[in-house]
């Protein structure tokens, strides 16, 4: 029970990576608070607390912070992906994409900073598409580059008592990996190149970046802070060569 007598708040919380951190948390010992847009999701159950929102407006965020009084734990997840590059990009699109994954991010952080006075842990939800980036996915990359620079701010300007550190998952098997492959000619042969390029040779399952949240919400983490941390199958330890081919 590492987590047992902490308060976490989990953002986009209702289905996939923040869906299971949340879960591993509670059985951690975590009094968890998921937030998402829309209503509470028919199949959460009733251990958790739920908040409708929307990350991107700021009084809707402050006066969230101010209700649950704050949290111990915070993990920054909620985030949008569209499959466009610069030039197919819209304002619309800015909005949806750099309004959730960075102004969400910076929103929660500067509500709940202030009410982490006996310190705390921040987890910001990156991605490898942050330092390397995918084809057609122009303002997620960039999105994701600003949370890693965001968490290395926060880690050094509100040290000691706030630790914050970033997770960059790789391929998870979400809703948004299957988007990606549907933008290759051939989705199949796509994600079979795709899979020779894991070290594992499977794509990453949400647990596998929910076993990472934990450790960094623990004490265990107590001196990692302002840190990167890939967890990707060994994809981006490789060479552009394709294993699978030798």
């Amino acid at each position: 029970m590492r987590l047992a007598g902490k308060r976490a708040l989990v953002t986009g919380g209702r289905q996939g990576i923040g869906r299971a951190i949340a879960e591993s948390f509670a059985n951690e010992g975590a009094t968890v608070t998921i937030c998402g847009r829309g209503p509470r999701p028919e199949d959460l159950p009733a251990q958790f607390i739920w908040y409708t929102l929307d990350v991107t407006n700021a009084d809707a965020v402050n006066e969230l912070a101010s209700t649950t009084d704050g949290t111990d734990i915070l993990v920054n997840n909620a985030g949008v992906q569209v499959e466009k590059t610069v030039t197919e990009s819209v304002d619309a699109d800015w909005d949806a994409v750099i309004g959730t994954n960075c102004r969400g991010v910076f929103n929660l952080c500067r509500a709940f900073i202030p009410r982490m006075p006996g310190g705390g842990s921040i987890i910001n939800i990156g991605s490898i598409s942050g330092t390397a980036a995918d084809p057609s996915m122009a303002l997620y990359n960039a999105s994701k580059a600003f949370v890693h620079g965001l968490t290395r701010s926060i880690a050094v300007d509100h040290g000691p008592k706030i630790r914050c550190n970033a997770i960059c998952p790789g391929w998870i098997e979400t809703g948004m990996l299957d988007a990606a492959f549907e933008l290759a000619d051939n989705p199949t042969a796509a994600r079979r190149d795709a899979l020779n390029r894991h070290a594992t040779r499977r794509f990453g399952k949400p647990e596998d970046i929910a076993s990472m949240a934990v450790w960094l919400a623990s004490d265990e983490a107590g001196f990692a802070t302002g840190q990167l941390f890939t967890v990707d199958g060994g994809m981006t330890a490789a060479s552009p060569l394709n294993p699978g081919l030798f």
